[in-house]
């Protein structure tokens, strides 16, 4: 009878791995079918299923997807421990090994099939390239040497727009709520861009931002954009705006860096735009050295660089330089390891360039440009 019984609920343990394994392999599947995802996923299923999220947790005055995870790692520890102490007292069996790595294995099926239905198969769609008819170019010295011009232009406008010597502080709150009217003022021009049921929450874990390396991160599980907030203040209205987009379907972090450029630099805030031109600017600068580097041409760069200190407003260059410093005071062993394991990930959904792939966002600057004439 108890052989019996162990039998069935071993052939119970069996169909349900076989079911998950099942439901995992369709969804990989569906993502070698970028219209599919765009049209019934994209545009169909994960807007409204994403308000829905942020109808539910967007109320709340604290993260519930950082408590969420929070509890996600108790219970692991837990589990752990338990399996720890189960060895201990009965020994390595085969059946207890075997019923170990089912467990794992259908583990790690059902965190796939959340993680990718309730937004991973946006790195599958065909994202802001279709919907604006349009794709990144590979771009010239040229191009990203007058790019990289405008942006300095852009934020000189922008910063002596506030025409305090120091930076404003604004609140936090202030900081989200303007976000959402950029977003809402950038609706009438592109209305695939609609941002609804506003969940953007600073993020609960600060404190080990800098051993993981995270400026901003989206919750699938609960639809919430969280926001590190101990950074210097003026990077944080891009940076909401960018996880804002990822709350839109944008996965790929270029486009997200993109969409959040749109939305910042439409806001009324001269500061919203500061930010953005601000940091937009360092991915540039780092894209034109990039280009001069691979032909060794560095005394072309040098003057080239000169040229852009030379248009640079002083209080733009002390700006820069406190961001600089700030991040310089504060490296770490751990970060690297973090930031490799996210260079992967990013690698394994389609994002070649990896962790480089936030750069990207400068062909996309460049594509906007000569469609539209402006950045």
């Amino acid at each position: 009878m108890v052989m019996q019984l162990a039998l069935i609920i071993d052939e119970k343990r069996f169909k349900k791995t076989i079911i998950l394994c099942f439901a995992a392999f369709l969804v990989y599947l569906a993502g070698f079918f970028p219209g599919f995802v765009e049209k019934w996923y994209a545009l169909g299923f994960y807007p409204l299923f994403a308000g829905f999220l942020r109808f539910c947790f967007g109320w709340l005055p604290f993260s519930m997807g950082d408590l969420l995870y929070f509890l996600l790692g108790c219970w692991l520890l837990a589990a752990l421990a338990g399996w720890v102490r189960s060895i201990r007292r009965n020994g390595v069996s085969v059946s207890g090994t075997m019923a170990v790595l089912g467990k794992l294995f259908r583990f790690a099926c059902v965190v796939y099939l959340i993680f990718y239905l309730f937004w991973g198969l946006n790195y599958n769609r065909l994202g802001i390239a279709y919907q604006l008819s349009a794709s990144k170019e590979a771009y010239s010295k040229t191009e990203i040497t007058t790019l990289t011009r405008e942006l300095i232009t852009q934020a000189n406008a922008s910063r002596r727009a506030l025409k305090d010597t120091l930076l404003p502080q604004p609140g936090i709150n202030q900081i989200f709520s303007k976000a959402v009217q950029g977003y809402r003022l950038l609706e009438p021009v592109f209305p695939f861009l609609r941002y609804n049921r506003p969940s953007v929450k600073p993020s609960l874990y600060n404190a080990i931002a800098d051993y993981v390396g995270f400026t901003g991160y989206y919750a699938p599980l609960t639809g919430e954009a969280q926001v590190r907030t101990d950074l210097p203040r003026v990077m944080l209205p891009f940076i909401t705006c960018h996880e804002m987009a990822h709350q839109l379907g944008y996965a790929s972090e270029s486009e997200a860096s993109f969409v959040g450029y749109l939305a910042a630099a439409a806001s009324e805030d001269p500061y919203f735009r500061y930010s953005v031109y601000l940091d937009l600017l360092g991915y540039a600068l780092g894209q034109e050295f990039l280009l001069y580097a691979k032909e060794n041409n560095y005394k072309e760069y040098e003057s080239v660089l000169a040229g852009h200190r030379s248009l640079m407003d002083s209080l733009v260059v002390k700006d820069r330089k406190v961001i600089r410093e700030f991040f310089l005071q504060r490296q770490n062993q751990i970060a690297p390891v973090s930031s490799d394991l996210y260079d992967q990930f990013l690698k394994w959904n389609k994002q070649l360039a990896g962790i480089n792939s936030y750069d990207e966002v400068i062909s996309w600057l460049i594509t906007y440009k000569k469609r539209y004439g402006k950045i």
